[in-house]
């Protein structure tokens, strides 16, 4: 079968053949329809993770949108959403014309939304949904301060954080385009960032425009982080999700016990089968009745490498899939 394969770490993957998989007890046979190319692929496919050097080559690709062809608990041609553990563990993901996928993971689709988006919104959507929800404790009234809201993971926070009730929110991002974006998905304010700010003056600014804030979704860490800090009301929560702006961020020992303010962080790989199922559920329900939408390109399989290094490069508007039919 045709599938994208990573030859060697640090390098785009490219077209080759991989043996069809054999399901083992407990396991699905799935027909890939489309699969998204993530930030966790990027990640894992560059040998730098935290989970160690993937032996290669191997098929990447951590979750997809197919069409089951065989499974013990799921009848034939039912649509479904599928992680996988590609270069986080040994076996191949889901930029291959099939993958196998245990029962127990398979998320039964209703088919009302697009299967290009459906796979855009994949584990981002996730992340950023219990996040806020589950990790966070979003309650109805929550000011929620959106870090890094030009992603897929920010865009999905800021709608998110809408639908849940939230009495404020703001967005923060580099791009020029975020600020207008961000207002369009119902933001009520941004705060633009730079990539030569210093903590003092971020945190200045930051806490110029939004306040106090009971709640910040963080996928940046870095400087950001550290001004986000700067503006968490009493009890306030920050949750990391992320460090594309830097590995660390700094606090203050006072701010924090002074308020009982809390640092979180969250990780897909903690939830559970049924966690993860409930939150695509809600999502694609959402996403069905129009509520929650995010920009993606679509590739052929033949152009997975220039897809690669687009989303590796920042040049996608969203996320970039790749549809895996003939």
């Amino acid at each position: 079968m045709r599938a994208a394969l990573v030859d060697r770490c640090g390098q785009p993957p490219v077209v080759g053949q991989r043996p069809a998989p054999s399901p083992g007890p407990g396991q699905a046979v799935v027909r890939t329809v489309t699969a998204p190319i993530t930030p966790l692929d990027l990640l894992c496919a560059s040998g730098t993770s935290y989970f160690g050097e993937p032996a290669t080559p191997y098929v990447p690709g951590v979750q997809g949108v197919g069409v089951v062809e065989s499974s013990a608990s799921v009848p034939a041609g039912t649509p479904v959403w599928f992680p996988t553990s590609a270069g986080m563990a040994p076996g191949d993901g889901s930029l291959a014309e099939r993958v196998v996928v245990a029962d127990a993971e398979l998320v039964v689709l209703s088919g009302t939304v697009d299967e290009q988006h459906l796979a855009a919104l994949g584990l981002s959507a996730i992340a950023a949904w219990t996040a806020l929800l589950l990790r966070g404790g979003l309650e109805a009234g929550d000011r929620v301060l959106v870090l890094g809201s030009s992603g897929v993971v920010g865009r999905v926070a800021l709608q998110a954080a809408r639908l849940h009730g939230a009495g404020a929110v703001w967005g923060a991002a580099l791009e020029p385009e975020a600020r207008q974006d961000a207002l369009d998905l119902g933001a009520d304010g941004f705060v633009a960032l730079a990539r030569d700010d210093s903590a003092e003056s971020l945190t200045e600014r930051m806490c110029e425009t939004v306040g106090e804030v009971d709640l910040v979704l963080d996928p940046l860490c870095g400087v950001p982080a550290t001004a986000a800090l700067g503006c968490l009301a009493p009890h306030g929560r920050l949750v990391n999700l992320g460090s594309s702006a830097g590995a660390t961020a700094t606090f203050s020992s006072a701010q924090l016990r002074s308020g009982s303010r809390t640092i979180l962080g969250y990780t897909n790989n903690d939830l559970t089968a049924e966690q993860r199922s409930d939150a695509m559920t809600r999502i694609e329900e959402h996403a069905a009745a129009g509520r929650l939408a995010v920009p993606y390109e679509v590739f052929g399989l033949d152009r997975v490498g220039e897809a690669w290094t687009r989303q590796a490069n920042g040049e996608i508007h969203g996320r970039a899939v790749v549809d895996l039919r003939d």
